[in-house]
């Protein structure tokens, strides 16, 4: 009976929810508790099934449920509550996962870091792509898979063990004693993880951690898929898509807005991309390079995922350590590359360099000529040999349009990957995927990257497919408009609160194609002493996005992402962006993003009564 009633009140939630639960990819960030993201959605959540109060603005005013899409959302916080209360258990241990892969993956790594024994027991077929060799051979996993025929009688096992099966209902899983997790697999939706038994609790954080570093939930438009068949208690009806067509178009497109060499591969996310390359290379670099370090060079307060993430990936590999990297402010990133790379060389190891041009949040974009220089130099080992060169690898995000891998592009002679997250320009902010291209000299690392995507589980979706097919054609100009909105804020700021410091391209980097629609903004500050005057400028901060967000509410928001339709967001990336990353390198200033269709004579009238406020 109680199934009943949460069924049906699921029902009439799905007939009157917010129409951002299946559209908005950020979040905003004055609802929301990033130590009580789901919890605090999900109490509130469940006022409403008490009240039986299932009216759109009620929903509306729920607080933020995790950030961004994609460690998780709305409509995937409502699927994991529905099916967590058929299987009694707590809304926490139900984690969906838009990749059929990566939920295994989150209890290998866990148990890998605690020397932890790992059973794999599957009925049926596996996916296509689960490659046990590579994920031992590469990835440094351990694991038993056994084959069974149903799961009744399972013996008692000194480690973990995992049932995955397929499925095509959502429905409840006879839970039993013996074992501690629960895959179940849904074709072209993704899987759902249950974790059973209080001891196996301990896992979640890590694995939503997983989720949110290396792949993605499982999407919006997908939950409401498996939402109304969880309603319905019917099997689960696929949607019909031109998913070749839009594959196909998409990588089309982007070979002509990137001149690359090489075709694009295109992930679920930028970071479950950024996961592929990383991986990719390394896989690669075990079978032309055995024995030899490999060393991840990762700005210091770069993106706090790309961070994390690397940090993540040389945890479980005893022969990859990231090296911290210098690159804005105070420090020339030529000059910190060319330190490293040398460094490198007498060590003989494997340099891959991950960079952000611009850079984030400080928008500064090193001289292209030194760096083309310092990244193909001929250096020798400490024995005379010469050193092998390196791989940069561009984060691309900020100017996915500036021509780099073409044979006449300015890292046409130096081994380059390209990649981008999809949620910003590409997509115009209406899904997650990313995407990876190479010049000539490094494509032939994409086999091994596309591999190791194929290998998670995280290619894009089908629906990620269709609006990249239909957004990306007009990026190149929603750029170009969104720069110029960007540039008459930036100067109008100057204008009028010239105590300011703006973090942004010049002129002449702009007449060479670097277009951002993000500029930082170091607001004047008062005080005695380091610590007053910072802490003045952090409530300044606040001060001035809390005024931006209240007065223009349609279309100023607090979020991180940018490359948006339209609207102007603010985040300040020490509290956001940067979560991740040792707090002496973090930004608390204010960044900015501007889109090419918003008010930006009110955003100016608005920022000029901030201005008369101080």
């Amino acid at each position: 009976m109680k199934d009943i009633k949460m069924l049906d009140y699921i029902k009439e939630v799905l007939v009157h929810m917010p129409k951002d639960w299946l559209s908005l990819t950020t979040h905003r960030l004055d609802i929301y508790e990033e130590k009580r993201a789901k919890k605090q959605f999900l109490d509130q959540f469940e006022d409403l099934y008490k009240n039986n109060n299932t009216a759109t603005s009620s929903l509306s005013e729920l607080p933020t449920a995790y950030d961004y899409i994609r460690l998780g959302h709305p409509l995937s916080c409502v699927l994991e509550w529905g099916i967590a209360y058929l299987n009694k258990l707590p809304s926490d241990n139900v984690i969906s996962f838009s990749s059929q892969i990566t939920p295994i993956l989150a209890i290998l790594r866990k148990n890998l870091l605690d020397n932890k024994n790992t059973r794999i027991l599957y009925t049926g077929d596996l996916p296509a792509c689960f490659n046990a060799e590579i994920l031992k051979n590469i990835y440094n996993y351990t694991f038993d898979l056994i084959q069974i025929d149903t799961a009744t009688e399972i013996e008692a096992f000194n480690g973990s063990t995992l049932l995955i099966s397929g499925q095509n209902q959502m429905a409840a899983n006879a839970l039993l004693n013996n074992i501690d997790f629960y895959i179940n697999l849904y074709p072209q939706l993704g899987s759902m993880l249950l974790v059973n038994g209080k001891q196996n609790e301990g896992y979640i954080s890590d694995i939503q951690h997983v989720r949110r570093r290396e792949t993605i939930a499982m999407t919006p438009i997908n939950c409401l898929t498996a939402l109304e068949a969880l309603v319905s208690q019917l099997a689960i009806q696929a949607r019909s898509s031109a998913f070749a067509v839009n594959k196909a178009s998409v990588i089309n497109v982007i070979s002509e807005i990137t001149n690359a060499y090489s075709p694009a591969v295109i992930a679920s996310s930028g970071l479950s991309m950024q996961y592929a390359i990383m991986m990719g290379i390394i896989h690669d670099a075990q079978i032309n390079h055995p024995g030899k370090a490999i060393k991840f060079i990762v700005p210091t307060n770069c993106y706090g995922g790309t961070n994390d993430q690397a940090r993540r990936v040389a945890a479980c590999l005893d022969h990859v350590e990231v090296i911290d990297l210098a690159v804005d402010g105070d420090h020339d990133m030529v000059q910190s590359i060319d330190a490293v790379l040398n460094t490198m060389a007498q060590e003989d190891a494997l340099p891959f360099i991950i960079a952000e041009i611009p850079t984030n949040p400080r928008v500064e974009v090193p001289d292209l000529l030194q760096l083309k220089e310092v990244l193909g130099k001929d250096r020798k080992t400490n024995s005379g040999i010469t050193a092998i060169d390196p791989v940069f690898i561009l984060d691309q995000t900020f100017c996915p349009n500036v021509h780099f891998l073409g044979d006449s592009d300015i890292l046409a002679s130096v081994r380059t990957i390209s990649y981008a997250s999809g949620s910003k320009f590409p997509s115009g902010g209406q899904c997650t995927a990313g995407y990876a291209v190479a010049n000539k000299k490094a494509a032939s690392l994409m086999t091994k990257i596309a591999l190791h995507l194929d290998i998670c589980d995280n290619e894009a979706t089908a629906l990620q497919y269709e609006i990249l097919a239909k957004q990306l054609p007009s990026m190149n100009q929603r750029i170009s408009d969104a720069y110029v909105n960007t540039r008459k804020f930036v100067n109008y700021i100057q204008e009028v609160l010239p105590a300011a410091k703006i973090n942004f391209v010049s002129e002449t980097l702009a007449s060479q194609g670097f277009t951002p629609s993000v500029f930082s903004l170091d607001l004047p500050t008062k005080g005695d002493t380091d610590a007053e005057r910072e802490t003045y400028k952090r409530a300044l901060n606040l001060k001035l996005i809390n005024l931006m967000i209240t007065k223009i509410p349609t279309e100023s928001k607090y979020c991180v992402s940018y490359g948006q339709l339209k609207g102007c967001y603010w985040t300040i990336p020490a509290t956001s962006t940067q979560g991740t990353t040792k707090e002496g390198d973090k930004d608390y200033i204010a960044r900015v993003s501007l889109s090419g269709n918003m008010d930006l004579e009110l955003h100016k009238k608005v920022f000029l009564e901030f201005v008369a406020s101080i």
